[in-house]
């Protein structure tokens, strides 16, 4: 989350130096109107900034994966910047839009236009006015439709086969928000630092939407599979699908994810890659539970034979540290990275961590609990299986009490985000690092 914080303060700091350059926000002589001119010009500036950062998150780019920490904690970002681009244009709206139904409800009186004769503009100054009232119809309405779309994603019981056809329609407004943009930002930043940087950010986000629209996301990291296995496990509401693969798979660490397109009505969805990666047997094994409409019809949607289209790999939960110790905790379907790691390590074995595995989970499965046994056997883990109702909760108290040696050990941890923050919070208070605690923040909204 550090870096989730860094990258997003550094990029409203940055503009905001830039635009203090350019701008201020004590214009002379200083009057309602005077203000209410740098404050639109201002908002607009980090409103449409936060979106085009978050257009161009939302097409997975490789570079910036390993800066944030993985894919996962760059949705995060792309999450937070639309956020922050609907709260920054919302005080953009009320300072343009607002301030001309004052006026037209006689409760303020617009100044009077200056006399004198006014200054010659350039061709392009005069053509952008031109479009002013396009551009402002255009931008008002555009909100509109984008705030609505905003919320609703962050709605989580919004199904996400339309969460995932509405970020393509945000896709096509923020194309409109740019020419909004063109049009009504000051000439005059154009040639400045702000405008300079509001450019770049602009054509980055239009050539990320362009890709979005023309469903070029991931595009080079697409390979194709085939359903050879379906393992059904009615008792944990569990489906173990093994995909054998055509060739282009670049090969994946333990603990990465990909997107697993099945049905091109639903689109692609994120899954944890739950097996070692063998060039020779060019397979992959995922585990998934069924805790969405998705997911619970899987086991009678999917067979073998069929088609699916593999992206990926994606992520930064790896493993990899100095630590002479790990503890991992995989909390119920969160197992699914420290499965995958197992089966890497039985056919390598690590003899530089000494680990042990918490595993928490709402129901007792014999079989796939034998299975987890097996690979922790075979890996030489030691696990701590603890099932609801019958060995208690975890807590930090409680794996403190149970690993002697845990402030020497980092700590993994993938399941439900508030089981996390809970034990990150206790162990950082006891003495953890907080760089030593990595969580999967496998949330794709």
């Amino acid at each position: 989350m550090k870096r989730i914080k860094i990258a997003l303060w550094s990029l409203f700091i940055g503009l905001t130096v830039l635009w203090a350059l350019a701008d201020t926000f004590l214009p002379t002589p200083l009057s309602y109107f005077s203000l209410r001119t740098v404050l639109v010009q201002y908002t607009g500036v980090i409103a449409i900034a936060a979106m085009s950062v978050a257009i161009m998150l939302a097409v997975r780019p490789r570079r910036p994966e390993p800066l944030l920490g993985g894919l996962d904690k760059m949705y995060r970002l792309h999450k937070w910047l639309g956020i922050s681009a609907l709260v920054f244009g919302s005080v953009h709206w009320v300072w343009a839009k607002g301030t001309k139904w004052a006026v037209g409800w006689g409760w303020l009186t617009k100044p009077a236009k200056g006399g004198g004769v006014a200054p010659e503009l350039g061709a392009i100054e005069q053509a952008l006015r031109s479009q002013r009232g396009l551009a402002e119809t255009l931008g008002e309405w555009t909100f509109y439709v984008i705030g609505v779309l905003i919320i609703l994603a962050l709605i989580k019981r919004f199904p996400y086969h339309w969460f995932a056809k509405t970020h393509t329609v945000l896709a096509a407004l923020y194309l409109v928000l740019v020419f909004h943009t063109v049009v009504l930002l000051k000439f005059e930043y154009w040639l400045q630092p702000i405008g300079i940087v509001t450019a770049l950010l602009l054509i980055g986000g239009t050539l990320a939407a362009l890709q979005a629209l023309f469903k070029r996301i991931g595009k080079q990291r697409k390979v194709q599979g085939q359903i050879r296995t379906l393992i059904h496990y009615p008792e944990a509401n569990l489906l173990e699908t093994h995909i054998a693969l055509q060739g282009g798979w670049p090969g994946h660490q333990a603990g990465q994810f990909a997107f697993v397109t099945s049905s091109e009505s639903e689109g692609p969805h994120p899954y944890t890659i739950a097996s070692a990666w063998e060039p020779q047997a060019a397979q992959l094994r995922f585990i998934t539970k069924g805790l969405g409409d998705h997911t619970r019809r899987l086991p009678t949607r999917l067979k073998e034979g069929d088609r699916v289209t593999i992206e990926g790999p994606y992520g930064c939960f790896t493993f990899e540290d100095q630590k002479p110790r790990q503890i991992w905790i995989g909390a119920g379907i969160g197992i699914t990275p420290f499965v995958a790691r197992l089966k890497q390590l039985a056919l390598e074995p690590d003899r530089q961590h000494r680990i042990d595995l918490f595993h928490p989970c709402s129901v007792y499965s014999p079989d796939v609990i034998d299975n987890l046994r097996a690979d922790v056997a075979a890996a030489g883990v030691r696990l701590h299986l603890l099932v609801s109702g019958q060995d208690g909760r975890l807590s930090g108290e409680r794996l403190r009490k149970e690993i002697a040696d845990w402030q020497e050990a980092s700590i993994w941890y993938c399941g439900p985000a508030d089981l996390g923050q809970s034990l990150r919070e206790d162990l950082v208070a006891h003495g953890l690092k907080p760089n030593d605690f990595h969580q999967e923040l496998f949330q794709m909204r």
